[in-house]
């Protein structure tokens, strides 16, 4: 099963297929990341803080 690579949390492989390069099993970071985001191929901090 994927996990994300920064929280070790679980992601479908759909998530994967649209979010990472073909070569790479598991994501960067995933939803549940609150600290991190994607920035075109670069993660890096978030800025503020993101809440629902």
């Amino acid at each position: 099963m994927p996990e994300c690579q920064n929280c070790g949390g679980f992601v479908t492989k759909d998530y994967v297929r649209v979010f990472t390069p073909p070569e790479v099993s598991d994501p960067r970071i995933c939803p549940a990341c609150e600290d991190k985001i994607r920035d075109g191929s670069e993660v890096r901090d978030a800025r503020s803080p993101r809440h629902p």
